[in-house]
Formats: structure tokens, sequence, C-alpha cells
């Protein structure tokens, strides 16, 4: 059986003696990465530290391999940047808030998968965002990634000029998700197009940021048009994960709960409790996903 490798396209890499990992703290001199990560298939990114390792415990659990003696170490301990962790196959990574931020991880994230000679890797963000005329707690699983004008684009500027990347993700990977949260039958879960924004406040049309030069009504007409474009929600790093991942021939995912209908307000006033509810909701459906894709394979064993 062919086994997908993951690709780095950069020639200046074979002429390093060793290649640091700066913002991971790991290093192809310092560590053995193939010993440490070469086992890994799949890979879950999300914005905060605290929701990585939270979803490392649960993936633990759903494995069945929980470790009573272990807390679950964050291997990235030497920096205070991202944080990673590690259950069997199964890699966790923060990647902070924005596209520069998550872009910095997946640089080294992909080169770690590449020097440890990982294959047939499977990686999803989970995460939050904002729904358009969605009920709060939505769960969307992206079609397309679109930027601030509904185009299914990423720019770049590289050099003085502006580099486009396509947004395509693997809409196979899209389906099998949906049909896992079906089967699931525990929240409601959509397929549809996830605009990535530069901003959480005047890039996603809030009223409530230190700045604001436009209208209610204005604010309404934009989201509107968005809606028509088949947007479902807005969050802030779709755009570069889709376009990474594509260029390296990871098989890829956006997986948000949307914690407010943007159409009715911009601020997050449910409980606590309930937002904390809603967070879980993307960890239940991609473990479950990963336990079926794993029961599959060791049934093919």
């Amino acid at each position: 059986m062919f086994m997908v490798p993951v690709y780095v396209h950069n020639p200046h890499l074979d002429a390093l003696k060793d290649d640091i990992l700066y913002h991971f703290s790991l290093g192809t001199g310092s560590h053995n990465l193939p010993a440490m990560f070469g086992d890994v298939k799949f890979v879950c990114v999300g914005g905060s530290p605290w929701r990585m390792k939270s979803f490392t415990e649960f993936i633990a659990a759903e494995l069945a391999m929980e470790d009573p003696k272990s807390g679950y170490p964050n291997i990235c301990a030497g920096t205070d940047r991202y944080a990673m962790y590690k259950v069997g196959p199964v890699l966790s990574v923060s990647h902070g808030m924005g596209i520069p931020s998550i872009a910095i991880m997946l640089h080294e994230l992909i080169k770690l998968l590449h020097h440890a000679h990982c294959t047939d890797v499977t990686i999803i963000r989970i995460g939050t965002s904002g729904g358009i005329g969605l009920e709060p707690g939505t769960v969307v699983v992206t079609k397309q990634s679109v930027d601030a004008t509904f185009l299914p684009k990423f720019e770049q500027v590289i050099l003085g000029k502006t580099v486009v990347r396509s947004t395509d993700l693997d809409q196979s990977l899209a389906q099998e998700l949906l049909q896992c949260s079906k089967g699931l039958n525990q929240f409601e879960t959509v397929i549809g197009n996830t605009m990535c924004t530069l901003d959480f406040y005047e890039g996603q049309a809030r009223l409530d940021g230190a700045f604001c030069s436009y209208t209610e009504a204005e604010k309404q007409e934009y989201l509107l048009k968005a809606k028509e474009a088949g947007v479902c929600n807005i969050e802030m790093e779709s755009s570069v994960f889709a376009a990474m991942c594509k260029l390296s021939g990871l098989q890829a995912a956006v997986v948000c709960v949307t914690l407010l209908d943007r159409l009715k307000g911009d601020q997050l006033s449910s409980s606590h409790e309930v937002l904390n509810n809603y967070q879980l909701r993307p960890q239940i459906l991609v473990g479950s996903y990963i336990k079926k894709q794993l029961k599959a394979k060791a049934g093919n064993r």
C-alpha cells in the first residue's frame, strides 16, 4: 500500500546540519524526532494550550490509552510559544490566535512531521467561531476557507510580491466527519464555507471594538452578503491552514463550533458552562472520527 509522506518544498533545508524548530524548542540535532513522533497519524491543532491539553486527556480516554502515572507532559516545555502533547498516534498542538501565529507553528510542525518520516497524516483544526444564521453550538466542518471578500484564496507577500495560494480542503474528509456527527447524533453539524479574517473586531464587522466606522445596517448587509456566498462561520486561521496543508500533502479539515449568531449580536453572553459545553463539541466529533479510523485500520491488519 502506497504511503503518503509529508512534503516540504525547500531545497535549503538539505544544507542544514541541524534544523532547529525554535518555537517548539525541538531540533534534529537535539532530539530523535523519528523515535518521538514517527508513529503520528493524526494531528489536532487549536488556539489555546489549555484546550489542546483537554483534548489530549479526552482522546486518551476515548482510545483507552490513559496513563494514570502521566500528567501528559508538554513536549514544548522549553518554550512558552506553543504547547504540544502526544497520546499514541495522536499529536495535539496549540497555535495561538490569528494567521501569523498558526503559520509559524505550521512551518515547524510540517518540518517536524517530515523529519520524523511520518506518513498518511491527517490534520484537523478544532476551534471556535462566530456563526452566521446558525444556532449557537452548531458545529461547522469547513468546505472552503474564503477571505473577507468571500474569495477562496490566501494571499501572502513574499519578497515584496503577492503570492496567492489555494484554500481547498479535503472534501472526502469533510464528508466523513459529517457522517460521523450524524452517527453521534448529539449536536447539529453542517458543511459550509468559513470566512477567515485578519482581526476579531473590525475585520469581522463587530460593533463593539475600540474603533468602528460603520453602522449596524452596514454590518448586517455585509454579513448577509457573506451568508449568500455560502459562509457559515467566521474565524482567523483557516485560510493559511488550508493553504499550507495542501502544499505539504496533508489531508486536512477545519471543525469549529459557533459560539453565537453574529446576525443577532457581537458579544458572548452565554454562561461559562454553556460555552464550555460548546467548545467540547469539535473534540467529541474529531475524537469519534479518530477512534473510528483506528478501529478500521486495526480490522484491516
